[in-house]
């Protein structure tokens, strides 16, 4: 492990010395929104109806009560299983757009991107019957079931918030500043990988890296680790490293199998080319 973690550190050293290159092009986010579409015709091909009834209702009433029980317990469940899919579809797809408005602001000199805002839900937001329910408080991490201090959890929160609103200099500097006051805070993997994700916005990809690189090897057990890792590959990839980019990028199905993670350091090898 500690030498996995002295080769990403020398990765990261040999990225400072060569300027990252802006491979980004028309071409990759239409193929991005070509594969949104057809994840999007997919799902919508699995809610039509095949035609075909697979409920037999028969015997005495007894029977039939139980039968129409299980059926009812099954068809519950596949409901709230493709319910659980849609709700993950559109997440992803919702990401995937804002990264892509993003990008194309990237390209277009004039583009504010401190402006951009939030990306809108996929698919429409649900119309309301009434007042509109205030937006909830970022949920904290776990922090491995230690207890909190109030103005821990404040702090952190509020960082959490910056960043959500899309102030990723001052959500960069609200995780720093936290960690500062707070040495040693169960919440210490998960503000690293925080203030990565901020910096990253920016545009400051290899202190992004290395905020990254910190969560994972210094907290390889913390629940912020498997997406640490696997955004270190893309950073890594980012800056024009991708040996080392595939390498970490590979690291995490085997440190982390079963995680959400996996599929995104999966796809990540996929688009830059890993064998």
């Amino acid at each position: 492990m500690r030498l996995a973690v002295l080769a990403l550190c020398s990765g990261l050293a040999v990225a400072s010395a060569a300027p990252a290159q802006d491979s980004e092009t028309l071409a990759d986010i239409r193929q991005d929104l070509s594969l949104l579409k057809g994840e999007l015709q997919r799902l919508q091909q699995e809610l039509n109806t095949t035609g075909t009834a697979g409920v037999q209702v028969s015997g005495s009433t007894l029977d039939r009560v139980n039968i129409i029980e299980t059926e009812l317990q099954r068809v519950t469940a596949l409901a709230e299983e493709l319910q659980h899919r849609v709700d993950v579809v559109v997440q992803d797809g919702t990401n995937r757009i804002g990264d892509l408005e993003f990008r194309l602001c990237e390209l277009e000199p004039a583009c504010d991107i401190g402006n951009l805002g939030d990306a809108a839900p996929l698919g429409g937001e649900a119309p309301s019957t009434g007042a509109p329910a205030p937006a909830p408080a970022p949920a904290l991490p776990s922090g491995d079931g230690a207890e909190l201090a109030i103005g821990e959890q404040n702090d952190f929160r509020r960082a959490q918030e910056a960043l959500a609103s899309g102030d990723f200099q001052g959500a960069a500097d609200q995780f720093a500043t936290f960690r500062e006051t707070f040495p040693g805070s169960p919440l210490e993997p998960a503000a690293l990988l925080e203030e990565g994700k901020a910096l990253d916005q920016t545009g400051d990809t290899r202190t992004a890296a290395r905020r990254f690189l910190d969560a994972y090897a210094n907290y390889p057990e913390s629940d912020a680790a498997p997406e640490a890792l696997w955004r270190l590959g893309t950073a890594l990839g980012a800056l024009q490293s991708l040996n080392e980019a595939c390498v970490t990028l590979a690291e995490v199905g085997s440190r982390y199998p079963g995680t959400p993670a996996v599929a995104e350091a999966e796809a990540e090898m996929g688009r830059l080319g890993c064998q």
